[in-house]
């Protein structure tokens, strides 16, 4: 197999609406049956997506908070990839007006239209962090933390390198997974940039663009 390993974003991309359908699910299980691997690379922090995903044991390894987490679903180890950010960042925001937020194991996360405050104040702090948007989700993270340096972690368990990998994502926070993979896939409802960015871009909007492209995989690529 070209292609051993798919490296796959959660929201708009393997879910709709924070769920994956059936025909999504089988598609994932055809490719492990064939020997293919799963890693899945997600935004979400590790408790949220256990509410809505009950199916982790059909991926390897779990890259979550953006990339700063490691978690082995059948070890159940979580690892994390980076020191949290201090509470200062947090009182900050709430003192000017900034929520909802929500605090991970490492990220800091928020919505629009609060992105422009967030940036001015991790300046104004001196903080060592960056901050990465996704779609109306903005989120912070300790500088050289993003889906590609989470994903090296997840490959290195796996023994493989990133160009075994097929990265495969709609948004913004996913051009690092794609530009770091062997082959990166955009779905059909992807964001613009995301789209320029990838190798390949499914005809199919998420659960199905990624059933489309495992067809492919085990067919032609």
């Amino acid at each position: 197999m070209k292609y051993p390993v798919i490296a796959t974003d959660y929201d708009g991309t393997l879910a709709t609406q924070g769920t994956v359908d059936e025909a999504t699910l089988e598609a994932l299980k055809r490719y492990r049956q064939a020997g293919g691997r799963l890693l899945l690379v997600t935004g979400r922090q590790l408790e949220e997506l256990f509410q809505v995903f009950p199916h982790e044991p059909l991926f390897e390894g779990i890259v979550a908070e953006n990339g700063a987490v490691f978690y082995q679903p059948a070890q159940g180890t979580i690892r994390l990839l980076a020191e949290p950010l201090p509470s200062v960042l947090i009182d900050t925001l709430i003192a000017q007006g900034v929520g909802p937020i929500s605090q991970g194991h490492i990220v800091v996360a928020t919505w629009e239209p609060h992105g422009e405050t967030v940036e001015r104040t991790v300046q104004e702090l001196g903080l060592a962090a960056t901050v990465i948007r996704n779609k109306k989700a903005v989120m912070v993270l300790p500088q050289g933390i993003n889906k590609a340096s989470g994903l090296a972690v997840a490959l290195a368990e796996l023994g493989l390198g990133p160009e075994q990998a097929v990265g495969v994502g709609d948004a913004e926070n996913d051009r690092s997974l794609l530009a770091t993979c062997g082959l990166g896939v955009a779905v059909a409802n992807a964001v613009p940039e995301l789209k320029t960015l990838a190798d390949r871009v499914t005809m199919g909007d998420r659960g199905a663009g990624v059933q489309e492209l495992i067809d492919w995989l085990l067919t032609e690529a």
